[in-house]
């Protein structure tokens, strides 16, 4: 039998003029926020259920070709998922992405609690060091952020982002709507700017994920919005094994989906070449992202 301990807790003596960090002050949930929190738990309860938020990044039921992620690649970053706006499709555009350094800073809006706050602090933090990682590319968290990522509630979004967003280059409450106001059926939301003489490189990148999502859509959102903000902008229905696509089979980043960061980064490539100048290349890279260097 095992006998219950009380715990011995030592204390650590704060040293004599350092002040605590203050403790966030959490804002009371609105029924609409709660309402919001339980059909949101429901709903990845009824996805699992159902086999799809996989989080195995594919399989050998998940086999793609050289042609397949050629594809792909064309279709997420070369076409707009939205633009002014509106959803459009069959409308290709230029290769979109960053140049410079990309600094990711986390806010939260006064609802979310500390323990939230500090898990999804450090899932952005991990997921950051993943991204440069794998593109190549400087992405870390920053103290001085150029993307910023936000956890809001109902209660606190608009208010949280009118506040804070429109400090970056490029970004005013105006053109913050698309990820302020989220329709209801949407977890999350990304936007990314470019206020520089090239339209095709992003200078500042906002996203929003609710806070009302239960652990494993949360984390699902951090995957997909900021790979999203860094131009993998578009879903393709025929992208497998994929977090872009609108199917929700898969929760988290997969090896498919690397290979696109990976390709999008590549020298080879540059912000602003349109589809028809970009297709020779990304043939070649999507063969050395599955054999090796030709």
């Amino acid at each position: 039998m095992v006998v219950p301990v009380e715990p011995v807790l030592t204390p650590r003596v704060r040293p004599a003029g350092l002040v605590p960090p203050p403790v966030p002050t959490v804002q009371p949930t609105s029924e609409k926020s709660a309402a919001l929190r339980s059909y949101l738990a429901q709903v990845q309860s009824s996805q699992l259920t159902a086999g799809l938020l996989r989080q195995d990044g594919g399989g050998p039921d998940t086999p793609f070709t050289s042609d397949m992620l050629a594809r792909n690649f064309e279709q997420i970053v070369f076409f707009n998922e939205y633009a002014g706006g509106e959803l459009r499709t069959g409308v290709p555009s230029e290769l979109r992405r960053w140049s410079g350094p990309v600094r990711m800073g986390v806010a939260f809006g006064a609802s979310v609690p500390p323990s939230q706050r500090a898990r999804d602090s450090a899932d952005v933090q991990t997921y950051a060091r993943r991204l440069a990682r794998v593109t190549g590319h400087p992405v870390s968290v920053s103290d001085t952020p150029n993307f910023l990522v936000f956890f809001v509630s109902e209660d606190d979004r608009a208010e949280t982002i009118d506040k804070i967003a429109p400090r970056l280059p490029g970004v005013t409450t105006s053109n913050l709507a698309a990820v302020r106001d989220l329709p209801t059926d949407a977890y999350c939301a990304v936007a990314a700017y470019a206020s520089g003489a090239n339209r095709s490189t992003y200078t500042a990148a906002v996203a929003v994920i609710r806070a009302e999502n239960p652990d494993l859509l949360r984390l699902s959102c951090i995957h997909e919005e900021l790979a999203q903000g860094l131009g993998l902008a578009n879903d393709s229905p025929g992208a497998r094994p994929s977090i872009f696509n609108d199917d929700d089979e898969f929760a988290l980043l997969t090896d498919h989906d690397e290979a696109l960061l990976a390709m999008l980064y590549d020298d080879r490539l540059a912000p602003g070449v349109s589809l028809a100048d970009a297709a020779p290349v990304v043939r070649i890279l999507a063969r050395e992202a599955l054999n090796g260097p030709l």
